[in-house]
């Protein structure tokens, strides 16, 4: 938000210099994306977080000035004369538009805007149309309301109705594109058609030129969540917009009517005409309980502040006290709900920097969480095989969904929404608390990519969100961990200086992330999975149970994030997994007896797999044989198409003497044997 500093001056008795003021500014949480100087002025660039709707206009950053100046506002009586005629607009989805006013002004002149108005618009980076639609765009950055002004004569009816869009309908907006328009959609109408977009865009049928005269002004309070669908489902945004679904004040309706109406009667030469306030969904505000706010402040920030400068700053910035327990937050704040957001506004004017370091109390201060220790044996094997650790952020783009297999256990069924929104996102298109970790690790090594760092191995270990039928609202966490790996792995002084990293590595490291928190093997399957490559992805089990899924990243998916080369990736669910009690360890001698190798390549079926072979061979458990390893496989020359060759090592061994060749032979014909008539695969 550009904030200048001589119109501030218009609002409020400021003694910093820009400089100074800039600093105050960043210390009660407006922090300061830079400062220029435009002729004798100088623009400050605000950063506003979005439940901060409120200093989206020289108006509120002036009141936060008030708080820390101790100065009042210039806030001069604007009321008009007003000839009230209801009948002027209808609104038909009260759910939509809370509150409407509507102003005739008869007789304007369209013209080009004066210097000092043209001057001050530019200042803050907005280009002059005319007069008219430059007191709009005046009055929406001095006082934060949005609103739009129609040619009257180009109204059907000459009134304004406001109700949904109809299936069909649509709408050619001042950008000059024709936009299909759905049943969800809230527009301002005349008699017959819609003629705008509510809170987003005027239309371009019914907009001001040159040979309006006679204008009708829209000053309109929208739901904030109807606003910002709209916006998206239109791909259409503008400074309107923007504010509205960061909430405006609908008290302030009248004031920022009459401020531009007063503007267009001083520049265009208009009359004011009849008037209309429809406000049939009455704004509650609301109520704080804060028994003995003075030591809330004392707990939560060490800050020993007297009631009286508590009450000071909570006047200032417009919160009543309605009794010893009670107050009242102003109708221009919506992210004020309980006692704890008081002591916010208390500290945060006081003075961030002016808490101190204390630890908290806790009688169990510096234990750890019955996990942690197991999880930090994790990350410290996946750190010695070369991983880093991610960490990003819980919430992503929409754009996410659908795209990622959700980690099993973590969706009810029978729920129609799946997805955590967001009412009020920190980050800018961020509206969901993410569901999966892929997407924020995939994003780490886009930037990797950017930056030509080619070798990427990467872990992260955070939880994951899901909506829940449960009786308190609160979505359904679970902590996840997800592993990375691409590029070639590098050999020094080796005859096979680098090897492609591929799907066994990011087993491997899934492996031994298990063994690191003393948990049997997990089991493995072929299955699809729709962010996955077809035939390289394969699910995980646990005790029978779903836990997660790896493989090579789908291509369409890795065309989407400009991946070059292949991208192995896995997600398993950590949670589960750990409320497993360890796997105890058991001592042995180790051997005395040599063992005896056998490899043996056997032709299959493509279908078949190792694990199949390896589970035939330990169920017939001979006591001789000892272990199964997988070697490698071969396709190709001298094979059927649907044939592959793999081959297996067989250890033999007895604890009690050295095997003959007759005895390893016996077992080994018979495992064959068995093999054969059981998996119909034979030697080679």
């Amino acid at each position: 938000m550009k904030i200048s500093y001589q119109w501030l001056k218009d609002l409020i008795d400021v003694d910093l210099s820009p400089d100074d003021l800039a600093e105050k500014l960043t210390l009660v949480g407006l922090e300061l994306d830079g400062k220029h100087e435009v002729g004798d002025d100088f623009i400050l660039d605000i950063e506003t977080t979005s439940n901060r709707g409120d200093c989206l206009s020289h108006l509120g950053v002036a009141r936060e000035i008030s708080v820390f100046s101790n100065k009042d506002l210039n806030l001069n009586d604007l009321s008009l004369a007003e000839t009230l005629n209801e009948n002027l607009v209808t609104i038909q989805d009260a759910d939509l538009c809370h509150r409407f006013t509507a102003r005739i002004i008869k007789n304007v002149k369209i013209a080009p805007s004066p210097d000092w108005l043209v001057k001050r618009l530019e200042a803050i980076g907005e280009r002059s149309i005319n007069n008219v639609a430059d007191i709009t765009n005046y009055v929406m950055h001095e006082l934060g309301q949005p609103m739009h002004a129609f040619d009257l004569n180009k109204l059907s009816g000459n009134k304004i109705v406001v109700r949904r869009a109809k299936s069909g309908e649509q709408i050619t907006t001042l950008d000059e594109i024709e936009r299909k328009l759905d049943q969800s959609m809230l527009m301002i109408c005349d008699a017959e058609k819609p003629v705008a977009v509510g809170g987003v865009m005027g239309g371009f049928d019914s907009s001001i030129t040159e040979d309006t005269t006679d204008v009708l002004l829209e000053v309109a309070y929208f739901d904030r969540d109807s606003i910002r669908q709209t916006s998206r489902k239109l791909n259409l945004t503008s400074e309107a917009s923007y504010h509205f679904e960061r909430g405006v004040d609908i008290e302030n309706l009248i004031r920022a009517s009459d401020r531009a109406t007063n503007l267009i009667c001083e520049l265009a030469g208009g009359t004011a005409g009849d008037f209309a306030d429809v406000y049939p969904t009455k704004f509650v505000q609301n109520e704080i309980k804060a028994e003995n706010l003075k030591a809330e402040v004392k707990r939560l920030s060490g800050l020993d502040v007297e009631q009286s400068e508590i009450e000071r700053i909570l006047a200032k910035l417009g919160i009543k006290k309605i009794n010893e327990t009670t107050y009242l937050s102003p109708t221009w704040r919506h992210d004020l709900a309980i006692d704890e957001d008081l002591v916010e506004e208390v500290v945060r004017i006081v003075g961030y920097d002016k808490i101190g370091e204390e630890l908290p109390y806790a009688l169990s201060s510096g234990e750890y969480q019955p996990t942690e220790n197991r999880k930090r044996n994790l990350r410290r094997t996946l750190a010695v095989l070369g991983f880093d650790e991610a960490i990003s952020y819980s919430f992503i783009d929409s754009k996410h969904d659908e795209v990622f297999e959700i980690s099993p256990n973590l969706i009810e069924e029978e729920l129609d929404e799946t997805f955590v929104s967001i009412k009020d996102p920190i980050i800018e298109g961020a509206t969901r608390m993410r569901p999966s970790l892929l997407s924020g690790l995939l994003e780490a090594v886009r930037v990797n990519f950017n930056q030509k760092n080619k070798i990427i191995k990467l872990f992260e270990i955070g939880k994951v969100f899901a909506k829940t039928k449960s009786e308190n609202g609160l979505p359904k966490e679970k902590e996840l961990l997800s592993i990375v790996v691409t590029g070639n792995e590098n050999f020094e002084q080796k005859t096979l200086s680098t090897r492609e990293l591929d799907f066994f590595d990011l087993k491997g490291a899934l492996d031994a992330s298990l063994d690191a928190v003393k948990l049997p093997a997990l089991e493995y399957s072929a299955s699809d999975a729709k962010h996955l490559q077809s035939g390289q992805s394969a699910e995980t089990f646990f005790n029978g149970q779903s836990v997660g899924r790896l493989g090579k990243l789908d291509s369409e998916i890795a065309a989407k994030y400009k991946f070059k080369q292949p991208v192995y990736i896995a997600e398993i669910d950590l949670q589960t997994l750990l409320e497993n009690a360890d796997k105890p360890a058991f001592y042995q001698p180790l051997p005395i007896y040599p063992s005896v190798i056998r490899d043996v390549s056997l032709l299959t079926k493509r279908s078949l797999s190792y694990d199949e072979i390896r589970k035939s061979i330990t169920s017939q458990n001979f006591e001789l044989c000892r272990n199964v390893n997988f070697v490698d496989v071969f396709e190709g020359k001298g094979m059927a198409d649907d044939e592959r060759s793999i081959t297996i090592r067989l250890e033999y061994r007895s604890d009690e003497r050295t095997l003959t060749e007759e005895e390893v032979e016996s077992v080994h014909q018979q495992i064959l044997g068995n093999l054969e008539s059981n998996l119909n695969v034979k030697q080679r």
